[in-house]
């Protein structure tokens, strides 16, 4: 996820830089700025489909041989 943040970070200094150039009306100045909300999107749709874990996940995690987290194959 860190990843998609420093991306982020990247395309919003492009951004400013573009703006900067061009000028704050200009349609290279939007387009800049559509890239970074596009990507400010994805982050959001990655981070909502991260699902959390329960206590007993956690736990597992941390324990694998415990008794608890033990998988029986049917």
């Amino acid at each position: 996820m860190s990843n998609i943040q420093e991306t982020i970070e990247q395309e919003r200094e492009q951004a400013r830089a573009t703006c900067d150039t061009s000028g704050s009306n200009s349609a290279e100045c939007a387009a800049a700025w559509d890239a970074v909300e596009e990507l400010q999107a994805e982050a959001a749709h990655q981070k909502s489909n991260q699902k959390t874990k329960n206590s007993l996940e956690r736990y597992c995690d941390d324990n694998p041989d415990a008794d608890e987290c033990r998988i029986y194959d049917d």
